[in-house]
């Protein structure tokens, strides 16, 4: 039995489940990050039987009109270059008034995500169709990889009994399968990212994803989206203000209001950004939302948007280092562990006091997530390592959501022991709950997994 068949066989058997209503769509800013990523890919149908290859993803648009422009897409072979407009719904485009706008003249493609019962067309305010495409729930599913629920209950679960019946070698060929799987799902995210954008651009989005935490990880990836890496990692001197300009975090007077040693630096920057902000500055209906409530202090996005400044001052060796073959974890992690800035290595926002210690740009841990999220699966593709050598990798400790895994899947943390210290492991435990217990609605009472394990072999 493969992990894939055990897959198959828990959620499509021959019986009869509970009908399960559509989850709700995500917001349409992430929506749109998720397009312009190129999770869905670049070949699609119209609704009327068109064949659609995006050529250019374009670039994201800073004001009013569609969301990108500067799009490149061939229609049946033949070449349109415009702007393209995403919407959660079709009506969207005749309730927020696109089909009246003359800023939206130029839209080659409308983008939705949930087709309308009755028919409705896409016409600009001079007329003219627009060719539509609608991105199936599956599509959305598979590419958000989200379960049908936002959390199971931490406690132990019917499996319990199943796992702890099992061999120690059939629970780590069931784990190593489940690491495999996700690691995979993870290469084929990598490599969308990557036919879309270039390789240096799908590390960089990685990277600002991983430094936004759980909290930000949206908005530092539509960050490194709208400041992307070819157009900043050569202006040496600019991209710090750049990249913090677009969090939209720099104002004309922050200088007034931080303590006297910063003050120079944060005139800086300001008076740096102003000089390049007509290329990056968006509207306020399309800025960026943050989180700061919640987070740790060394958390705080100011000092996750100084950390990615400090990456792309070093990003031929970061490079380097990150898609190397073969690839090794321990030279990655100590070199982000040893980025130093000389305001973010003591600061935890651009007008805070400086902190009584030093503080990590990038914590080994996290260095250890972005490995294991990323680098790690796309050199497993590439045979970077081996999965052998994937499975000797330990992890310091577990974060909250392996240990309730942990406790779901085998009872306690003290049972799960043997199977929470390997970097392997902590992926594949999140596999397993995101795949079967996040997917249950019975509360664990009626789910086919732990009948499912007896036959594991």
């Amino acid at each position: 039995m493969t992990y894939p068949f055990l897959l198959e066989s828990v959620w499509h058997p021959p019986l009869a489940f509970e009908e399960r209503a559509a989850p709700p769509l995500p917001s349409e800013i992430e929506l749109q990050a998720l397009w312009f990523s190129g999770a869905f890919g670049r070949d699609f149908r119209t609704t009327d039987g068109r064949k659609i290859h995006i050529v250019q993803f374009g670039e994201w648009n800073r004001g009013a009109g569609p969301d990108f422009a500067q799009t490149a897409v061939e229609i049946d072979g033949i070449l349109k270059t415009g702007s393209l407009e995403l919407d959660p719904h079709h009506s969207c485009w005749e309730s927020h008034g696109h089909s009246t706008n003359p800023n939206f003249r130029d839209v080659i493609l409308h983008v939705v995500f949930q087709a309308e019962p009755r028919p409705l067309f896409t016409r600009t305010s001079e007329h003219r169709e627009v060719p539509r495409i609608v991105i199936s729930q599956i599509a959305l599913s598979d590419a958000l990889n989200r379960p049908l629920r936002e959390v199971a209950i931490a406690r132990p679960g019917r499996c319990v009994a199943p796992l702890k019946g099992m061999s120690a070698g059939a629970v780590d060929r069931l784990l190593e399968e489940a690491a495999q799987h996700r690691a995979q799902n993870k290469t084929r995210r990598f490599l969308s990212a990557t036919d879309a954008h270039g390789r240096d651009a799908a590390l960089f989005h990685a990277t600002a994803e991983t430094l936004g935490y759980r909290g930000n990880a949206l908005a530092m990836k539509l960050l490194a989206q709208r400041a992307p890496l070819a157009a900043i990692k050569n202006e040496e001197t600019a991209t710090e203000a750049i990249l913090f300009g677009t969090a939209g975090f720099l104002a004309p007077n922050l200088h007034e209001l931080a303590p006297p040693d910063t003050r120079e630096y944060l005139r800086s920057l300001w008076d740096t950004w102003w000089k390049h902000r007509d290329r990056f500055e968006v509207t306020p209906e399309r800025a960026i939302v943050w989180k700061t409530h919640g987070q740790r202090p060394a958390n705080h996005p100011h000092r996750r948007v100084g950390a990615l400044a400090a990456i792309v001052a070093a990003w031929p060796k970061y490079r380097r280092l990150a898609l190397a073959r073969p690839f090794q974890v321990k030279p990655i992690v100590d070199f982000l562990h040893s980025l130093t800035h000389p305001l973010w290595s003591t600061r935890h926002t651009l007008t805070s006091a400086p902190a009584t210690g030093k503080i990590a740009l990038f914590g080994r841990a996290q260095a250890m997530e972005l490995a294991a999220n990323h680098l790690i699966p796309i050199a497993l593709h590439e045979n970077g390592i081996t999965f052998k050598n994937y499975h000797k990798l330990r992890h310091s400790a577990a974060n909250e959501k392996v240990r309730r895994c942990a406790i779901r899947l085998f009872g306690s943390e003290a049972a799960a022991k043997p199977w929470t210290r390997r970097l392997a492991h902590h992926q594949a435990l999140l596999q397993i709950y995101q795949d079967f217990c996040l997917e249950d609605i019975s509360d664990c009472k009626d789910c086919p997994f732990p009948e499912q394990l007896s036959q594991w072999r």
